[in-house]
């Protein structure tokens, strides 16, 4: 059963069928006291039936821990966690069986409050944090369509997938720690500003493409770092289930994907320990066609294994860590900061 807002989703008559989501928060902003469990049931057997109802009963720059279970179900999206939600926790029954999702793309009507990207979830909020559910969208090749977008500062989600093509995970701000979690797409799948550590997570490239397209500031010492990852490949191409678009034919050979490309020129990403699939090219890493980007971009790995590993085949302009030089990169240098963060 799907639980759908009139506000959110009539977006193929978008001037009637939507309505502020302003008054959505408002008429809902004394619902709950601070810390209080809320639970979300596609069947109506909980407080709420959307996601989004949920969150705009959560007190305003509450400094408690409001915890938000989503029973088993789907539950269709835009979702969006404002910066006056702080210290939300999404709870899902189960990782597969906990959904929430989006077959829009950014070419797609924008709904009212939300972002011009068009993500299935936006998180504008610090200290959110996600449990055991899917975040997806299923737009499919159709450019950008983000599944989930962050902008928010200390954000942990654990046991989660996020499922998409193009633009699966926007990390455009803040620091995100990714645990246990599977990330799939495309074309850039993981990309932004911000600064992540991915924590044994599972990192599958779909029909070759590009993993990571990093945007770190020259400031920051680090962008996405991944931990004892496992890269892996389906070299499946996209079918519009609709039929409207043709095939793909096959390639002359399979699909490959790259480490990563540099969306602005000093781009960082960093993999350590991780095992990498045959999907991945010998060469590893693309300078997006800018040349230039070769004296910038910090591209560097350690360790690592697998039929993906070819060290003395990876481009020359990335780096090969040492051991002492891979034993500093941990939790507390990347995403501890000024405030000393510790996810966990």
């Amino acid at each position: 059963m799907i639980s759908m807002t009139p506000s959110l989703l009539s977006l193929r008559n978008p001037i009637s069928g939507l309505c502020s989501f302003a008054f959505l928060f408002l008429s809902c902003a004394d619902a709950l006291a601070e810390g209080k469990r809320i639970t979300v049931s596609a069947e109506g057997d909980g407080d709420y039936k959307t996601v989004q109802e949920a969150i705009a009963a959560v007190p305003d720059n509450s400094q408690e821990t409001s915890v938000i279970h989503i029973k088993a179900g789907i539950y269709q999206g835009p979702v969006i966690v404002p910066a006056t939600k702080s210290n939300v926790t999404l709870e899902g029954d189960d990782t597969e069986k906990t959904v929430i999702t989006w077959d829009r793309n950014v070419k797609d009507p924008i709904p009212e409050g939300a972002n011009k990207f068009n993500p299935c979830m936006h998180v504008l909020a610090d200290n959110f944090r996600a449990e055991k559910l899917t975040i997806q969208n299923t737009s499919g090749d159709h450019g950008q369509a983000l599944a989930l977008r962050i902008d928010g500062d200390r954000i942990v989600l654990k046991n989660c997938r996020l499922l998409g093509w193009q633009d699966t995970l926007m990390i455009n701000k803040g620091r995100q720690y990714f645990k246990d979690c599977y990330i799939e797409g495309r074309v850039d799948f993981i990309y932004g500003d911000g600064t992540a550590v991915f924590d044994h997570c599972e990192i599958k490239s779909k029909n070759g493409g590009h993993i990571t397209a990093a945007s770190t500031p020259q400031e920051h010492p680090y962008g996405f770092v991944f931990m004892e990852c496992k890269l892996t490949g389906d070299p499946a191409p996209w079918v519009d289930p609709t039929g409207a678009a043709a095939t793909p034919k096959p390639s002359s050979g399979p699909p490959m994907a790259d480490l990563g490309r540099p969306w602005r020129p000093y781009g960082s990403v960093t993999y350590l320990n991780c095992e990498m699939g045959d999907h991945i090219k010998p060469e590893g890493w693309n300078n997006w066609s800018k040349p230039e980007n070769e004296t910038t971009a910090r591209y560097a790995e350690y360790n690592t294994r697998g039929p993906g590993a070819h060290p003395d085949k990876r481009a020359p302009w990335t780096k090969q860590l040492t051991k002492e030089e891979a034993e500093k990169i941990t939790l507390e240098t990347v995403l501890g900061g000024t405030d000393g963060w510790k996810p966990e």
